[in-house]
């Protein structure tokens, strides 16, 4: 069933002299295996019970359980105190005292009960079970402390990330911004020379008198031609710049 693990327990009990009054009551439970001690106080006086393994079988096979299933079932309820079940510690006689607590099974409400026997040494027994409590304070104390630097340190990261994050797409903005201006600059220079060209050569064109042309020379046509392509050339890269253009 494991190591041995320690619990403790405070508890809200019926008083003997008025049941509608409470008083508080510490259950330190040392887990074994296959048994377990259990040491009770009410800050002035101390209990204990000692559940051997052949006791912790008997009162399994009485409730038809398993060992394990019992076990686990009595260090819930003496673990952590549980919603919905009445614990109590009444007088057995003799100076001895009964620890009980409800709990329901298939609809039925069922009463566990241990007998506990007055500590041969009270102030040793209280003295141990508020040790116990101290070092389980300072070491949640420490745990709480050590969480809490962490949380500050992974503050502090997501913090050095976040900002980096930011930089980066400011940077990413400004770099971006920067080309598509530059771009944008090259673009409307080469379409402002295009169109320069493409108005000289019209201009050309038009001067050009077709009369005369049929008198001059072969490469006078040619050269006319060659100029006419050029135009439509420059018709067709301009009419894709600005295509591509914003």
């Amino acid at each position: 069933m494991g190591s041995t693990r320690h619990t403790c327990l405070k508890l809200q009990v019926p008083t003997e002299s008025d049941p509608e009054q409470t008083e508080p009551i510490f259950v330190k439970a040392t887990w074994h295996p296959s048994r377990f001690d259990l040491h009770i106080t009410d800050g002035l006086h101390a209990w204990t019970c000692n559940a051997s393994e052949e006791e912790v079988e008997e009162r399994a096979s009485q409730w038809d359980q398993p060992v394990s299933e019992y076990f686990e079932l009595a260090e819930r309820y003496l673990g952590f105190q549980q919603p919905g079940s009445v614990y109590g510690f009444s007088d057995a006689g003799s100076g001895h005292r009964r620890l009980s607590w409800t709990f329901e099974r298939e609809g039925t409400k069922l009463e566990w009960r241990w007998k506990c026997q007055p500590s041969p040494n009270s102030k040793k027994t209280t003295a141990g079970i508020l040790d116990f409590l101290m070092d389980a304070n300072i070491r949640l104390s420490d745990e709480a402390v050590r969480k809490t630097h962490l949380s500050e340190r992974l503050k502090v990261e997501a913090e050095k990330c976040l900002a980096q994050s930011e930089k980066f797409n400011s940077e990413k903005e400004e770099f971006e911004s920067a080309i598509y201006a530059k771009f944008l600059g090259v673009f409307n220079s080469k379409k402002a020379k295009l169109r320069e060209l493409r108005n000289q050569l019209s201009k050309e064109k038009t001067s050009v008198n077709f009369q005369e042309e049929e008198e001059d020379s072969t490469d006078k046509t040619d050269m006319r031609m060659t100029k006419v392509m050029q135009i439509a050339e420059l018709d067709i890269l301009e009419l894709d710049l600005e295509t591509m253009g914003p």
